[in-house]
């Protein structure tokens, strides 16, 4: 079966590296267009991630991006860099965080 953004987004927490994201206090938020339309945001803060359905107020940086693609980001299937010079992933806000973000994560 395949993987879904509610599963991908409740899996972040054990995905998290706390050692490279020592000192941050931000939040990233998600926007999901496609067959798995939403909004997501993930609060990173003293070294835990805490991840949530909806609009945070205040992100530091917005990812939107259709959620297949967005799957195929995650799973290694689309190379993070190539998705967004070719228009599949778009940034806004701090796009050195969206750099770092592939550290904090362990991708598959």
């Amino acid at each position: 079966m395949p993987l879904t953004i509610a599963e991908l987004m409740s899996k972040m927490p054990s995905a998290f590296v706390p050692e490279k994201a020592q000192g941050l206090d931000v939040v990233l938020q998600f926007k999901f267009s496609g067959n798995e339309p939403g909004d997501w945001y993930a609060e990173i803060k003293d070294g835990k991630v805490n991840v949530q359905q909806g609009l945070h107020p205040n992100p530091k940086m917005t990812l939107s991006a259709d959620s297949d693609d967005y799957i195929k980001l995650f799973t290694g299937q689309l190379d993070p860099m190539q998705a967004f010079m070719g228009g599949k992933l778009k940034l806004s806000g701090d796009l050195n965080l969206a750099m770092k973000m592939t550290q904090f994560f362990k991708m598959r």
